[in-house]
């Protein structure tokens, strides 16, 4: 039962790490300090999503699920919950790219604006 617990832990965490990911750049207009811990989050994320690669977090979960006697599953974490959740049925590449872009754009929007009102707020010389 306790790798049971372990695995649903993980899974949470994956869960509010990917929100994280989406809506931390608007946490980081009300907390700036907040945008130190968020960019490298972003990086992260859109490097796991433009790789291909499978964030570490998945297989630990699908081997906690093993060692509780739990049916796991194969392929990673996007592909198991927030995709059926999220994408449409289809998903393909070019599809995860263009949603990997958009979370781009929208951070990158909400950061410059970030800077413009730093620089406001603090002008050289």
């Amino acid at each position: 039962m306790i790798y049971s617990i372990f695995a649903d832990t993980i899974l949470l965490l994956h869960l509010i790490f990917i929100l994280f990911v989406g809506l931390g750049g608007l946490l980081s207009l009300k907390w700036p300090r907040l945008a130190w811990l968020h960019l490298p989050a972003v990086g992260w994320a859109l490097w796991i999503t433009f790789s291909g690669a499978i964030c570490p977090l998945t297989p630990l979960e699908q081997a906690l699920r093993n060692l509780a006697g739990e049916r796991s599953y194969s392929g990673s974490f996007l592909d198991h919950y927030i995709e059926p959740l999220i994408y449409p049925a289809g998903l393909t590449q070019t599809m995860q790219w263009n949603v990997g872009f958009f979370v781009l754009l929208i951070n990158l929007a909400i950061y410059l604006w970030l800077l413009r009102r730093w620089h406001k707020s603090n002008p050289v010389g």
